[in-house]
């Protein structure tokens, strides 16, 4: 079950989204870069988990805030 403190950085058909737990939009990137830094603020501003996916969707990374 997913945590509602968890963002999701993950590709998008246009770039690179951040999403939380609820598949709610948070923000829109061009790169994966960006859409990290980005993620990164929001997880640590929540106290939360980072997952940062890979293009085909799968998990690269996970960090705790």
């Amino acid at each position: 079950m997913a945590s509602r403190k968890e963002v999701h950085t993950v590709p998008t058909e246009k770039g690179w989204a951040n999403r939380a737990a609820n598949h709610r939009r948070i923000s829109n990137h061009r790169t994966k870069s960006l859409a990290e830094k980005a993620g990164r603020k929001v997880a640590m501003a929540r106290h939360a988990l980072h997952i940062v996916h890979k293009s085909d969707g799968s998990v690269a990374t996970t960090r705790s805030y």
